[in-house]
């Protein structure tokens, strides 16, 4: 039976410090619906109402595009090992862009002051509904530790070649919707 509650409470937190990973899910009028994969590594819990993540660099950038265009995001954690349970953040997220002064505030006080070289923005969710479900059907799975392979892409690219991949891949979504991620960079015409 799910439960629902207007913020995270100390339960949540424990639960969301256990997992190794939670699931992104973002839409925009007329778009596909997104639903992304990431480590909790990333992952701050900035208040009861509001989650962090940084960023790196990947294949396409729908999430903010979507956030760009719509604003909404769900964050879904579920258990893979221990007692089961699902645990949804629901509410409007925003990019925080690389060189803002909220990016290298959230950075000093919630990363230590340590950017990955491979870092492109934060994603910021203001939560306004947390729920949980039994999560019963989900299955078991050992974590047997990260990948290494994105580290190991990042550090074969110069900063030149790193600034180009993402001018290529995360400027625009995969429907041209604009990510924001570059000034400059407008959104392929119909």
């Amino acid at each position: 039976m799910s439960k629902q509650f207007p913020s995270l409470g100390s339960i949540h937190r424990t639960f969301i410090a256990r997992q190794k990973i939670f699931f992104a899910a973002s839409a925009a009028p007329g778009a596909r619906v997104n639903l992304s994969p990431r480590g909790t590594d990333a992952l701050r819990v900035l208040a009861a109402d509001c989650v962090v993540w940084l960023d790196l660099t990947g294949s396409s950038n729908e999430t903010a595009a979507h956030l760009a265009a719509d604003g909404r995001l769900t964050l879904m954690f579920c258990a893979f090992e221990g007692p089961p349970m699902i645990l949804r953040l629901y509410g409007q997220g925003r990019v925080i862009r690389r060189g803002t002064p909220d990016y290298a505030e959230l950075l000093a006080t919630h990363y230590d002051g340590d950017e990955p070289r491979g870092a492109r923005q934060m994603i910021r969710l203001d939560v306004d509904l947390v729920q949980t479900s039994c999560g019963y059907g989900v299955p078991r799975f050992e974590s047997v530790g990260p990948r290494d392979q994105l580290d190991h892409w990042v550090a074969s690219r110069t900063d030149a070649e790193l600034e180009d991949y993402r001018r290529r891949k995360n400027a625009v979504s995969i429907d041209g919707l604009p990510t924001g991620l570059f000034d400059d960079v407008a959104p392929p015409r119909a």
